[in-house]
Order: C-alpha cells, then structure tokens, then sequence
C-alpha cells in the first residue's frame, strides 16, 4: 500500500509506522553514527531500530555512560561498536567524522541537545553540507487526518528568508517523492489566505508559488498564502470560496517560522495522538533529529524514512 493512500485504506493504529518499516524489508541494515546516546530512551530507540534490521549502530559517547543507560534500559550493546568519546561535544564532532568519511552512511542523535549536534553538522569544513541549505522536516500520522502529512520546518531555521524557504520547500518536496507521493501537495502556511503586506509570510508564500511557476522550485504543486484550516479542510477553504487543487488536501504544511512550526507539530503529537518521524534534510546523508521526548516508535520511525532516503539515492559510487 502506498503511503498517500487514503485513511479508508490504512488501518490504524500506528498504520503509518508498520507501512515504513514494510517498505525497508529486504533493505540492508546501515551503519549510523549514534550521537551521545546516554539515556535510556536514546540507546533503546537506536536497538529498537537495529533489531529491526533497520541500522547498525555506532555508539559514540562517553563509554561508561553509555554502558550504564544500556543497562538501565536492559539493552544488550554487545554487538554494537563502541566509539569512546569524553563528552558530548566530542561525540558530536567524532560522529559527524564517521559519516562524512564513509564509516557510517547516517547520524542518529542521542541524548544531547540539538544544537549541540547540529553545530557539527553544518560546520563549513568538517560538518555535512551540502550547496543546498539544510531543514527539517516531521512526517506525521494525525489520526483524523486521511493522508500522511509533511511539516516543515519546525527544528532548524528559526526565522527563513524566502531564499531559505525556496530550499525548505524543494527538500521536503524531495522527500515525498522518496515516500511514494509522486506530485505533493504544498500548503504555504500564514495567518489568512490572502497576499497582505501586514503579514510577511503571505507575501513569501506568494514569491514561493511564482517561483513554483518559474521552475524554481520543481516536484511539487504550491499553493499560498493558506490559513491552517484552508490547507488540511476541504469544507473550511469552500466555505472561503477557495478554489486549488491544495486547499484541503495538502500533503504538506510549510509554516513561517519554527515557533509556529514547533507549536503546530506538538499540538498534533500531544492533543490528537499524532505519531511523528523528523529527518534533516539537504545534509550529505539522512540525520534523524529525534526529540528527547520521543518514543521508541518515532526514533524507528524517523530511521526508516533515513533507510528509504539512502535507498532512494541507489548505489555508492566507487571513487
């Protein structure tokens, strides 16, 4: 079953997350460079993931704390490399060294913060950019909502310029290609659906459908500004006259800045029992951006879509 089919045809609960892990069967497990994963949470959710077939872990911490949330989460590590570091931003910094020379093909962040990793990852000599800037997306399975949705970005950029959205939006739209959505569907978020110079995030959303129009942004069809309801109700952008092929039905929200990002990923998660994945995108390789907060099922989650973005750029290249 493809994942943009419609909730009639997905089962719940957790349909979404079973779906993922379907689609990586028969793929190869890959090394990831675990950062820091020194609590419980963090080493579960990695060894949930190897279990599955999904990674093989590197462990890149401090050794005896790491050892010690292994077994406080009665987690057998035996069979992971270990990578001893003496703290967290070492572990970091050696972690993104492991993927950037081919040791590890992901980065999994443990139970630092998240600048702290990122930091790292976009360090201009050693970290993993690429000539596209790097954003954040969350795949999310709302249960009253009948596709999987896209939010981007609620983790990385703070306050985007149009040129940072440009990137933002062809890096999510990238990766719904990757999870099966041949032609997404892009909402771009303000406050109302109409171009007003008041609300600088109609006139990006704008800008963003013109480019959308000048093959500036390829892959996808955009459309915005669009009110929250306007983009995921159908019913809502009738009763506003609203016609597009988005309004309503989008496979993706691109919101305006990340406390609007944040807020809308977390009122999902919390008050209507969203499941959700987040992956950085526009890096040289997958970088699962977990949440302290984050359960099991999302750190799996979040490897799955990392597995399947690997997958999707075929086979290495031999230098």
């Amino acid at each position: 079953m493809d994942l943009a089919a419609p909730a009639a045809e997905r089962e719940r609960p957790h349909r979404l997350y079973h779906e993922l892990l379907r689609r990586c069967s028969g793929l190869p497990a890959l090394p990831t460079a675990v950062a820091h994963p020194c609590d419980e949470a963090s080493i579960a959710g990695a060894a949930g993931a190897a279990g599955l077939g999904l990674i093989a872990p590197v462990l890149v911490g401090r050794e005896a704390k790491i050892r010690a949330a292994a077994e406080a989460a009665g987690v057998d590590i035996s069979g992971f490399r270990l990578v001893p570091t003496p703290h967290s931003h070492a572990a970091a910094a050696r972690a993104v060294e492991l993927v950037r020379t081919g040791e590890a093909s992901m980065l999994m962040k443990g139970s630092l913060h998240t600048d702290e990793l990122m930091h790292e990852v976009v360090a201009a000599d050693t970290g993993l950019r690429t000539a596209r800037r790097m954003s954040h997306a969350f795949l999310m399975d709302v249960p009253s909502y009948p596709r999987p949705l896209l939010i981007t970005d609620a983790a990385i950029n703070v306050i985007p310029t149009l040129e940072d959205k440009r990137d933002i939006v062809q890096n999510v739209i990238d990766l719904a290609h990757v999870l099966g959505i041949a032609c997404p569907r892009v909402a771009i978020l303000s406050a109302v659906e109409t171009v007003t110079p008041k609300l600088p995030s109609t006139l990006d959303a704008a800008a963003l459908c013109k480019m959308a129009d000048r093959g500036q942004i390829t892959g996808g069809l955009l459309d915005g500004p669009l009110a929250f309801d306007n983009a995921v109700s159908v019913e809502a952008a009738a009763e506003k006259g609203i016609r597009s092929e988005v309004a309503g039905r989008a496979d993706i929200l691109v919101v305006p800045d990340l406390e609007a990002g944040n807020m809308l990923v977390k009122q999902l998660t919390f008050l209507a029992g969203a499941d959700a994945a987040g992956m950085v995108l526009g890096a040289r390789a997958p970088v699962m951006l977990t949440s302290r907060a984050d359960d099991d099922r999302a750190r799996v989650a979040s490897c799955a879509i990392g597995v399947l973005m690997m997958a999707a750029r075929g086979p290495a290249v031999p230098a």
